[in-house]
């Protein structure tokens, strides 16, 4: 008689293992398509960021040579920002502002100062160099 009750007992841990194994397979199993989703929307909000910043970028470089200071300081000041955040975009940014400020030195100040959108020009290359 005991030999069967521990029969019982061991037959009874097997089928709740049993059980325990296919209800963890079947969460497993519905756990896939959620985590795909989310892995999805997160690639879709990051290509979506980069669309958004590349649009920004290509704003800013026509901006820079706009007729009003406060509009090129914020061009400037975008660039900056794109390249900090964006380290990839930061090197396109980098040799876009030196041209810019190339172009623009070829006029010359004589012995004025700098413009203030040279200035800032000059500050977030030094940025980017780490020299500031």
């Amino acid at each position: 008689m005991e030999t069967l009750v521990d029969l019982s007992e061991v037959l009874r841990n097997l089928a709740l293992t049993a059980a325990a194994a296919v209800g963890a397979y079947l969460a497993w199993k519905k756990l896939g398509p959620e985590t795909t989703q989310a892995g999805t929307a997160v690639a879709q909000a990051g290509l979506a960021r980069r669309a958004h910043v590349t649009e920004l970028f290509n704003r800013a470089a026509g901006q820079l040579a706009d007729d009003k200071l406060e509009v090129r300081l914020a061009a400037i000041y975008v660039l900056r920002e794109i390249g900090r955040d964006f380290p990839d975009l930061a090197n396109p940014v980098f040799e876009l502002l030196q041209n810019h400020l190339e172009a623009r030195h070829a006029a010359g100040y004589g012995d004025e100062e700098p413009p203030v959108d040279v200035r800032a020009i000059l500050d977030a290359l030094l940025l980017k160099t780490g020299a500031g």
